[in-house]
C-alpha cells in the first residue's frame, strides 16, 4: 500500500426537519438539529491532528449548509456531495480521492478516534476494502486501497436498516478481499443518544 491516506467525512446541513429525524422524534428538531452540529464539530476537532492525512469534508446538497455548519478547522477541505442516493455519493467521493488509501466515515459516530482509524487504513495492507460494522447493521466506515472503479460498487444497497453493510459487501467485485474494523455505534435515535450519554457520564466526560 503507497500513498498519502485520504479520510472523506460525510455531513449534512443541520437544518431543523432535515437531519436525525429518528433522534429528532424523541428530541424535537431543534434540538436533534443541535445535537448533529455538536457531533460534526467535536468529530472534525478530534480528526483535525496527529497524522499527515488528507481531510476532506463531503456536505449534502442543502440551502445554506455553510452557514449553518459554521466554521471548522481549516485541515478539512470542503467539497460537495454529488447526487443520487448514497452509494451514488460515496462512490462519487471516493473517485475524487487523489492516488492511496481512502477512508471514509460519517459524522455521528461519537466514539470514532483518530487510533481507529489508522487501524482500519492498517488492514488495508492485506485487503482490497474495508469496512467498519455497526450494531444495527449499517457500519460507520468504508475503505479502499485505491480508488474504486467498478461501477457496480454500492449499488442495491438497502440502506438505513440491517442489510446495508452485508448488501455492501455483495456489491463489491468478487475478487476483492475484504476486512473488518472496529465495530462503533452511531446515533440515529434517542435510545442511542441516551446510551452515549451515560457512557460519557462513566467516563467522566
Amino acid at each position: 500500500m503507497t500513498g498519502r491516506a485520504n479520510l472523506i467525512v460525510f455531513v449534512k446541513s443541520p437544518r431543523p426537519g432535515h437531519v436525525k429525524r429518528r433522534l429528532a422524534a424523541g428530541l424535537g428538531p431543534v434540538h436533534a438539529a443541535r445535537v448533529y452540529r455538536g457531533l460534526v464539530a467535536t468529530l472534525l476537532r478530534r480528526l483535525a491532528g496527529g497524522p499527515a492525512w488528507r481531510r476532506f469534508v463531503f456536505i449534502a446538497p442543502a440551502p445554506g449548509a455553510d452557514r449553518r455548519l459554521g466554521r471548522w478547522h481549516p485541515a478539512f477541505r470542503r467539497r460537495r456531495q454529488s447526487g443520487g442516493d448514497l452509494g451514488d455519493r460515496m462512490r462519487g467521493a471516493f473517485r475524487q480521492m487523489p492516488p492511496g488509501p481512502s477512508l471514509l466515515i460519517g459524522s455521528d459516530i461519537p466514539g470514532v478516534e483518530r487510533h481507529h482509524l489508522a487501524a482500519a487504513l492498517a488492514k488495508l495492507r492485506h485487503a482490497n476494502a474495508v469496512f467498519g460494522p455497526a450494531p444495527d447493521g449499517g457500519y460507520w466506515l468504508v475503505g479502499f486501497r485505491r480508488r474504486p472503479v467498478a461501477h457496480g460498487i454500492f449499488k442495491n444497497v438497502r440502506w438505513s436498516g440491517p442489510d446495508a453493510l452485508a448488501d455492501s459487501v455483495r456489491s463489491l467485485p468478487p475478487a476483492m478481499r475484504v476486512a473488518e474494523a472496529a465495530t462503533l455505534r452511531d446515533i440515529d435515535d434517542l435510545a442511542d443518544w441516551r446510551a452515549w450519554q451515560a457512557r460519557r457520564r462513566r467516563a467522566g466526560g
